[in-house]
């Protein structure tokens, strides 16, 4: 068995497109050997901005052969009386493709039946690579492609060169004017002439040789190695930032880190807006010391290591000062305005075409802020205190997007919020929220840290969710151009996180009155649909969480109004299904609900209101109406208090009673009141199972 390699050099490709390209060109070469019935080994993929590369161990050097079983007519009408093959059998071993002597009988669950193996010829693999490598060339997704001359070809950039090889021999195929061959080229600087790979197993070394690291994770750890050796010799270290060391290991071919210095005078901006100019226009490192403060130094990655490195490392101080003396100037410009200022300036923002400016959404935010500090605050002193500090950073929370720094830097929004509002003497817990209020800002990212961001957070995001669905922008399956979604989980979030129970029904009712004004089944509708919406998004957390589907439905469906106790139900009720006793515990519960259903509407007609103990013929009645009386005082108070796994407890020493009554009387008799009062004592039972959860959504 041999080692397939298949590179495919083009012009640089951006350094984000590199990594997903290369996972689809192994799962595509994967998936079409796999469906060839080639068997294969390990798939790995290499890359560099000339280059994609997937290397296959162990290819097999014919694919699979497959046998196929076909059925053909009976027996009895394939062969005559002295046993041989009738015209039914010849044809029948003509459409298989088969002699009529290697036909055979083989007894079924209709009886004896001819039949025919058919064995299908093995080709080699190079025969069939000539068609799938191509073919997965060109299948490879990028989010934009280009043509080039007047070929019919499409790719990330244009391709220049292929080398396909199987073990030592060449897989011969051709895209636009290109062969496929064995010929590729190191570095286009420091090794820039042609390659010739004589074998698939010695192309890393061949190119390792020629200052290629064609290896992505060879490359990185040469590169963490490079700016982590010059950031020390500068007398600091990296500032941590995983994802710009992805983004510099798929700009280069051979990693060769400089160090550059920037005037100190720039030190007088925010370390962030300095950070982020370095990082987003040229893609360099920030150096801090042992104290984390920024040096005024900084750390490229070049792709050609050059006779005088202090040459290069001055062109690009020379870059950074443009840059820096940007950010200074928008820095300072923006000192000039105050923050309540830049909030009128907000009437010219527009946040969305039916909803309005930006400044009208701070408002609502700010409205809304204030309504969920009076829900979550409990001391009167600390209640004032934080009512006050909510509303500040509610009525400042946008401020910054118009300062000239965020429209020049995007992601520093909040950021610069926070910055601007410690500069104007705001208290650090508002200053704080300004920041907060965005988070998280993707999955797993940290939320907010103080209770005043926290609230703004859900504030800004229940804003963002009631809003759009006001207007009909809901989101679809393949479209939430809103982040919809992960609003409603951040809110999710961070209710859990805070311990925060109010009622998440009465601030999306309260939200939407917002709107415009609506009818009272208007807004009802609607606060449902948008408290679906939310709770689906719990269902989602929970689901990830591992608890099981059936208990998180049970729980949402009925209780999904305050998020911590959700979690606390769903825990209790996992646990409670984990019991050996909770079958026939759940079985009970689910009939008291079937037999309350169907008795259908006009078996209540008349029914009392409360359960008559005058009209308990069988001991088995007074016995369970005793017990629920019991266990729903406690339960309830148990509820109240936060106690879930007791309130269950209680709930589920019913079982017995239960059972009791379904052993001793009917409760389908076709004595009315009888009836009536039965179904009203079940009715009671089910009430209590339901201010826990849905017991007839657990699976059994």
């Amino acid at each position: 068995m041999d080692t397939l390699l298949l590179e495919i050099g083009s012009e640089e490709i951006p350094a984000g497109y590199i990594t997903p390209a290369l996972e689809a060109l192994a799962s595509q070469l994967h998936q079409r050997l796999t469906e060839a019935r080639i068997e294969h080994g390990a798939v790995k993929t290499y890359g560099t901005p000339r280059r994609l590369t997937v290397t296959v161990a162990q290819v097999a050097a014919k694919q699979k052969p497959m046998k196929t079983e076909l059925i053909g007519p009976p027996a009895a009408i394939g062969f005559d009386q002295n046993g041989r093959p009738t015209m039914a059998a010849r044809k029948f071993a003509e459409k298989a493709g088969v002699p009529v002597e290697r036909l055979r009988t083989a007894e079924t669950a209709k009886g004896a039946y001819l039949v025919a193996e058919k064995t299908e010829r093995a080709l080699a693999t190079r025969t069939l690579l000539k068609e799938i490598l191509p073919a997965v060339i060109l299948s490879t997704p990028f989010p934009k492609k280009m043509r080039w001359a007047d070929f019919d070809l499409e790719f990330a950039r244009p391709i220049q060169s292929t080398v396909a090889l199987l073990g030592k021999n060449v897989i011969q195929f051709q895209l636009g004017n290109l062969k496929s061959g064995r010929i590729t080229r190191g570095h286009y600087f420091m090794s820039p002439g042609r390659i010739k790979i004589q074998q698939s197993e010695e192309y890393t070394d061949a190119l390792r040789a020629a200052s290629v690291l064609v290896d992505i994770n060879e490359r990185k750890k040469v590169l963490q190695r490079e700016i982590a050796s010059v950031a020390k010799n500068l007398g600091g270290r990296i500032l941590p930032d995983a994802e710009l060391e992805d983004i510099n290991t798929n700009l280069v071919e051979y990693p060769v880190a400089v160090a550059g210095k920037f005037d100190e005078e720039f030190l007088e901006v925010p370390d962030e807006v300095l950070i982020n100019s370095m990082r987003e226009h040229q893609k360099y490192f920030a150096v801090v010391d042992e104290k984390n403060r920024l040096l005024p130094c900084f750390i490229s990655v070049n792709n050609t290591k050059a006779r005088d490195m202090a040459l290069v490392a001055r062109g690009h101080e020379r870059v950074i000062r443009a840059r820096l003396a940007d950010a200074q100037f928008f820095y300072r410009g923006d000192l000039e305005v105050t923050n309540d200022h830049r909030v009128e300036q907000l009437e010219g923002v527009l946040f969305q075409a039916q909803l309005g400016t930006m400044h009208a959404k701070t408002e609502r935010v700010t409205h809304i802020a204030g309504f969920l500090a009076d829900a979550v605050g409990d001391d009167p002193k600390k209640s004032t205190d934080l009512k006050r500090n909510v509303l500040r950073a509610a009525h400042l929370c946008k401020a910054d997007l118009v300062s000239h720094v965020v429209g020049e830097f995007p992601k520093l929004q909040g950021v610069m919020g926070r910055v601007y509002a410690t500069i104007a003497g705001e208290p650090a817990e508002v200053a704080a929220a300004i920041e907060e209020h965005y988070r998280p800002v993707y999955s797993g990212a940290p939320l907010p840290e103080t209770t005043t961001g926290a609230i703004l957070g859900i504030a800004d995001k229940i804003d963002s969710i009631c809003g759009c669905f006001s207007v009909g922008l809901v989101p679809t399956g393949a479209s939430d151009p809103y982040a919809l979604r992960r609003q409603g989980i951040g809110i999710v979030q961070i209710m859990l996180e805070k311990g925060f129970s109010f009622s998440l029904s009465a601030l999306i009712e309260k939200t939407l009155s917002l709107f415009g004004k609506k009818s009272p089944s208007e807004l009802a509708e609607l606060t449902a649909i948008v408290f679906g919406f939310i709770k689906n998004r719990m269902s989602h957390l929970l689901a990830e969480e591992g608890f099981s589907k059936d208990v998180i439905a049970a729980v949402v469906d009925i209780s999904g109004d305050t998020i911590p106790d959700v979690w606390n139900r769903v825990r209790a009720l996992e646990s409670l299904k984990a019991q050996p006793d909770f079958e026939p515990l759940a079985v009970a519960f689910k009939r008291v609900g079937n037999i309350i259903k169907k008795s259908g509407p006009a078996a209540h007609a008349g029914a009392p209101q409360k359960v008559d103990a005058a009209l308990f013929e069988h001991e088995s009645e007074g016995v369970l109406y005793a017990a629920f009386q019991a266990a729903e005082r406690k339960a309830t108070a148990a509820i109240d208090q936060g106690r879930f796994d007791q309130a269950l407890r209680e709930i589920a020493a019913l079982r017995g009673s239960v059972d009791a009554l379904f052993d001793g009387v009917m409760v389908m008799t076709d004595k009315k009141r009888l009836r009536e009062n039965r179904l009203a004592l079940l009715g009671c039972i089910a009430g209590l199972f339901e201010k826990f959860a849905d017991f007839s959504k657990i699976s059994t």
